[in-house]
């Protein structure tokens, strides 16, 4: 696994929990998240005039993409509505390397080493050691069937969009990809939210939110654009997975800036994470 790679995704990580913790601190989640969605979109729109289109056999996947990445942000913000951010993000994001491995050796053959799958134990065990955590501290509570179903089913959509994109980055440019991504994917979220909510309290949260919305879709943007650049060169299962790192950082800023409980089990949850990274670049 080649280190730049590595760093990349680092990077791509820490920006990707820090747009989820900024949308769970949202008193209007599914509204900040539309409008994450155009910034980035408009952002995306400028920079392609200078990039150009990527190449017509590359539209079909980004158009695909952008359906499934719509998808992801109504049920994000659906499993973030009623459920705990530090059990939703470990479970969303925990379980989708996993499948990202089996798409990936079915369709891609891709071939791994024996640390490699070592490393990708670590890292979906770590992930779902601290989900884990908030079950434990639930003082007997059942937990939230449903919130956990829908969690799973973001797996499901991020493991999916991101054996597309990976298949169309190692075949074509990676930037204006991406860029062309961006733009379609208001398309599909802006008209669902507005019928749903109404212009009114889109415009009420831009008058409020301004500072902080503008924020969050250049971390968006930024965030996956450079993840693709690392699939480019790079296993894409091994890649996969070293990105969701973001499951830590997001248990921290969830402890930190949120007041929930991190505890040692999701220090001993990000040890284990961290560990998986390590072996999948040593021996992955």
């Amino acid at each position: 696994m080649p280190i730049f790679a590595i760093i990349l995704l680092f990077f791509s990580a820490s920006m990707h929990a820090l747009w989820n913790f900024l949308l769970k601190s949202s008193d209007e989640k599914y509204i900040a998240m539309g409008w994450q969605v155009i910034l980035s979109g408009i952002f995306s729109l400028g920079f392609i005039f200078f990039t150009g289109l990527p190449p017509r056999s590359m539209w079909g996947f980004a158009i695909i993409s952008s359906i499934l990445e719509s998808i992801y942000f109504i049920l994000l913000c659906t499993a973030y509505t009623d459920h705990d951010f530090s059990l939703v993000y470990p479970i969303a994001r925990g379980a989708a390397p996993a499948l990202l491995v089996l798409w990936s050796a079915i369709l891609l053959h891709e071939q791994l080493t024996v640390g490699g799958y070592i490393g990708l134990a670590f890292i979906t065990g770590g992930m779902m050691v601290i989900g884990a955590t908030t079950l434990i501290q639930s003082d007997g509570e059942k937990p939230h069937l449903r919130g956990i179903l829908t969690a799973l089913s973001v797996a499901v959509i991020i493991s999916i969009y991101t054996l597309i994109d990976g298949t169309a980055v190692k075949n074509g440019p990676a930037l204006p990809y991406g860029l062309f991504m961006f733009v379609m994917t208001p398309f599909v979220t802006t008209p669902y939210l507005a019928r749903k909510y109404g212009w009114s309290h889109f415009m009420a949260m831009w008058r409020k939110k301004r500072g902080y919305i503008l924020i969050g879709g250049v971390l968006g943007l930024v965030a996956y654009m450079m993840a693709l650049f690392a699939y480019t060169f790079a296993p894409l299962s091994y890649s996969g997975a070293i990105r969701e790192v973001s499951v830590v950082i997001g248990a921290f800023l969830g402890w930190r800036f949120l007041k929930e409980d991190m505890g040692g089990v999701r220090v001993l949850g990000s040890v284990i994470v961290f560990t998986g990274v390590m072996v999948i670049a040593v021996f992955g």
